[in-house]
């Protein structure tokens, strides 16, 4: 299912909902129960479904170690730190800092948001990666976008034009039954272009996703990444949004 932002009821409205959640490490039952009792969610590092050197040669087994284990590990772990300093600003009271930990709840959070959805993303060759979508979400891409290859192209020049780093999505507007390409900047999650949005595919374009195989050649990366796309999860998620 698509992640998005959750309000929840008594709380302030700080944390994202972030899949999958876990306890808090070696922060302490204190700390698990006190995320508990104010509606925190406490983020877990998932578990890939695929060994990280089966999206060769597209993705090299090195840069998927080094992403999931560094890069998504961090983020879990900066996002978790912060919700512990939120709740001990709330229990004070001390507002100032309630705002602070604003940025690095959204960029951390946003992190796990966008590497989680990313992961569900890709999938081996030998077991359908690349395949194309076909049914409703096949449909669809046809009718808003000419073609899935006018689609690829579009979502690859966006993705070699965004400046600095940051995320190129295909998304479904529940409200408007029509398939967007958006981008994010940094690890902005697409919810925070409008609740509306469903993210479908996302491709992060940080230089830490391609740098190491790639070089400088990000058009290279975007080219070959969609020989492990995943369409039939971004499938799953379309049709589940629009039944």
């Amino acid at each position: 299912m698509a992640l998005r932002a959750l309000f929840t009821k008594g709380a302030p409205t700080l944390a994202f909902g972030l899949g999958p959640f876990a306890s808090a490490g070696g922060s302490g039952t204190r700390w698990q129960g006190l995320c508990h009792a104010r509606g925190l969610k406490v983020a877990a590092l998932p578990d890939l479904e695929y060994d990280y050197g089966a999206l060769e040669p597209a993705i090299s087994g090195e840069i998927m170690r080094l992403h999931h284990q560094k890069h998504h590990k961090a983020y879990v772990s900066n996002y978790n730190d912060a919700l512990e300093k939120l709740d001990a600003a709330m229990a004070k009271g001390d507002v100032p800092a309630v705002v602070r930990l604003q940025s690095a709840i959204k960029f951390n959070g946003g992190g796990h948001i966008n590497h989680t959805i990313f992961w569900k993303n890709l999938k081996p060759v030998n077991e359908g990666g690349g395949e194309p979508p076909h049914a409703t979400l096949g449909w669809a891409i046809d009718t808003d976008f000419g073609s899935l290859e006018a689609l690829v192209q579009k979502m690859n020049a966006e993705g070699a034009a965004l400046q600095g780093s940051g995320w190129v999505w295909l998304a479904l507007d529940k409200e408007r039954k029509k398939l967007l390409v958006e981008t994010t900047a940094n690890q902005d999650p697409l919810v925070t272009k409008g609740a509306r949005l469903v993210p479908l595919l996302g491709i992060g374009v940080w230089e830490h996703a391609y740098y190491l195989q790639y070089k400088n050649v990000k058009p290279d990366y975007l080219k070959n990444i969609w020989n492990v796309m995943n369409w039939k999860y971004a499938s799953e998620v379309y049709d589940s949004e629009i039944a």
